[in-house]
C-alpha cells in the first residue's frame, strides 16, 4: 500500500506469514497466560492488552477479516472511535444461520451480534457480486456494501514459456466436500477413456483425502495426491498442467465458492479452467473466454470440458491467451490494492458513498 501502512492483530500467531514482527500483536503467545487472555477476550470484548498500543500509534481505521472477527473488533474500533471495515469471504456470508448455530464460539457468536454489527461497521467488503447478494439476503445494508474482488500478483504467477505442458488436469484446494473433488474424479474417469494419457494431480489435503484416494484408485489409470504443497510447487503444476479444475459445488450447510482465488492465480499462469458454474466462479472464470463452466453436479458435462481443453489445441491457446489477458486487466494485484486504498480514503472522509462506488476488491493486506 502507497498511503497506509498496516499493523497486524489477532488471536495468535500462525507459521508461515512474512510479517514484520514489530507489527504484529497477538493475544495468545503460549501457555495457559495466552489462552486465557483469548478467551476473556472472546467472550466479552474486554482485556485485549495491544489496546495501549494501538492508541499510542494513532490507527485510523480498523479492518477485520471474515463476519465473526468483525464482531470480535467492533468493541475495539468503538473504544478507539475509528471505522470498522469488515470484508466477508464465504462460509461467513453463505452458511445458514441453522448450522451456523452448532458451529464453534465465535460463530454463534456473531450470529447472536449480526445486527449490531449491521449498524456499526462503517462498510463490508464482499470478495464477489455472488457474496453480495448473500449479505443482502442476511439483512446487510445495501448502500454500505462493496464488492471489491481480491487481487493477484501476476509477476509472481507468471508463466515459464519454456516449460512444455502436459495432459495434466490440476486440482489445488482443501479435499472437503465443497471443492468437489468426488466430481471431479467421476469426470476424469471418462476423460482417460477419450484422452488415454490425461493425468488428474490433486493438491491439498482435508478429511476427505482417504475416501477420495480410494475412489481415484477404482476410476482411474493416472492420478497423483500430492497433499500440501508451498506456493512454488503450486505454481510450478500450474505451469506444467494444461487444465485447471476445482468443480466447487453447494453443501447442506450452505458452504459455497466465494469467488476462488485459485481460479485467478491458474488464469495469470494461462492455465484454462474447466469446472461448474456456482457461487462466485462465474466471475472469476468467464465462461467460454478463459474456460468452460458445466452446471452444477454435471460431471458428465465437465468431463466433455476436461477432454475438449486436453484435445482442441486451438481452443486452448485461444483461451490460454486470454487467461493471462484477463487476470493482468481485471484483477492485478497492485491495481486492487490502490483501489482498496481508495476505499479506505473514502471511509475516513466520512463518505461511504463514495466507498461502495468502488465495486473492486481489496488484496489480502489487514489495515
Amino acid at each position: 500500500m502507497r498511503s497506509y501502512r498496516a499493523h497486524y492483530a489477532g488471536s495468535k500467531r500462525n507459521a508461515g506469514l512474512a510479517l514484520d514482527p514489530e507489527r504484529v500483536n497477538v493475544l495468545n503467545d503460549g501457555g495457559a497466560g495466552g489462552r486465557l487472555r483469548e478467551l476473556l477476550f472472546k467472550a466479552t470484548g474486554l482485556g485485549f492488552p495491544i489496546e495501549r498500543k494501538f492508541r499510542q500509534l494513532d490507527f485510523r481505521l480498523l479492518h477485520a477479516h471474515f463476519g465473526p472477527d468483525g464482531v470480535l473488533a467492533a468493541p475495539i474500533a468503538r473504544r478507539l472511535r475509528i471505522p470498522l471495515i469488515v470484508t466477508f469471504h464465504g462460509y461467513d456470508a453463505t452458511v445458514k444461520d441453522e448450522h451456523a448455530r452448532k458451529s464453534y464460539y465465535t460463530h454463534r457468536q456473531y450470529i447472536r451480534k449480526r445486527e449490531q454489527l449491521q449498524r456499526s461497521a462503517a462498510v463490508f467488503i464482499a470478495v464477489s457480486d455472488f457474496i453480495r447478494g448473500k449479505l443482502i439476503e442476511k439483512g446487510y445494508p445495501e448502500e454500505k456494501i462493496v464488492r471489491h474482488y481480491i487481487g493477484v500478483d501476476t509477476e509472481l504467477f507468471k508463466p515459464d514459456p519454456a516449460l512444455p505442458r502436459e495432459k495434466i488436469v490440476l486440482f489445488v484446494g482443501r479435499l472437503v466436500e465443497v471443492k468437489g473433488a468426488a466430481h471431479l474424479i467421476r469426470a476424469m474417469r471418462e476423460v482417460q477413456r477419450q484422452v488415454p494419457d490425461a493425468e488428474l494431480v490433486l493438491i491439498g489435503d482435508g478429511p476427505l483425502r482417504t475416501e477420495l484416494e480410494s475412489m481415484a484408485a477404482g476410476m482411474l489409470r493416472k492420478y497423483r495426491f500430492l497433499g500440501t504443497q508451498p506456493p512454488d510447487v503450486v505454481r510450478h503444476w500450474m505451469n506444467r498442467a494444461q487444465v485447471f479444475s476445482v468443480p466447487s459445488v453447494p453443501t447442506p450447510t450452505g458452504a459455497e465458492e466465494a469467488f476462488g482465488i485459485s481460479f485467478l492465480e491458474a488464469a495469470s499462469m494461462r492455465l484454462p479452467v474447466a469446472s461448474f458454474r456456482t457461487g462466485g466462479i462465474p466471475e472469476a472464470v468467464s465462461d467460454g473466454e478463459t474456460g468452460l463452466l458445466a452446471a452444477p453436479h454435471d460431471w458428465l458435462a465437465l468431463g466433455a470440458g476436461i477432454a475438449r481443453l486436453l484435445s482442441d489445441e486451438a481452443l486452448w491457446r485461444q483461451m490460454s491467451a486470454r487467461s493471462r489477458e484477463r487476470a493482468c486487466e481485471s484483477f492485478d494485484l497492485k491495481e486492487q490494492t490502490q483501489k482498496l486504498e481508495r476505499i479506505y480514503h473514502s471511509v475516513l472522509a466520512g463518505d461511504t458513498s463514495q466507498a461502495t462506488g468502488y465495486r473492486l476488491m481489496p488484496s489480502r493486506i489487514d489495515a
